[in-house]
């Protein structure tokens, strides 16, 4: 299609009619592109964030797989450095600690904790349901009171 584009306009161009719709179609194609690009970079930006955010969430007793596939648990945690310290193997086998960068971190158990605004809100919905809870048992009360007087009153 971009050979035909310069195939027209280097050979005079077949008609008016043409040069338009080849214009047309270049220009769609450039937005596109631009388009791609634009929603590429906000993805990679939010995937980038969840990655920073699950590294800042690891603490000592996480346990953390490195890229180079060795797996165990987080004692140390050294935010200066950038790095950690992996204790792996067991009692019996001889436990060994490792120090690595966190970029090294493929996979964990690490909870990222959410955003204080997303905290706030289950609590106002926790905040509304015990103010209904203590009308009923009011009116519980209410009726077993009465259904004393009346068992009094038959007496």
């Amino acid at each position: 299609m971009i050979f035909n584009l310069l195939t027209s306009q280097s050979s005079g161009g077949a008609g008016g009619g043409n040069n338009y719709s080849s214009l047309i179609m270049l220009g769609i194609m450039v937005v596109a592109i631009v388009l791609l690009l634009v929603f590429n970079r906000r993805s990679n930006k939010k995937r980038q964030e969840e990655t920073q955010a699950m590294l800042n969430a690891i603490k000592p007793g996480n346990k953390v797989k490195t890229i180079g596939g060795i797996c165990g648990i987080v004692v140390e945690v050294c935010p200066d450095d950038n790095t950690f310290v992996l204790e792996t193997g067991t009692e019996a086998s001889g436990k060994s600690f490792l120090k690595f960068d966190m970029q090294a971190v493929y996979q964990t158990d690490a909870v990222v904790e959410k955003a204080p605004k997303e905290e706030e809100k289950p609590a106002d919905k926790v905040e509304e349901k015990p103010e209904e809870k203590p009308a009923e048992p009011a009116e519980e009360k209410a009726e077993e009171k009465v259904e004393e007087k009346v068992s009094e009153d038959k007496e």
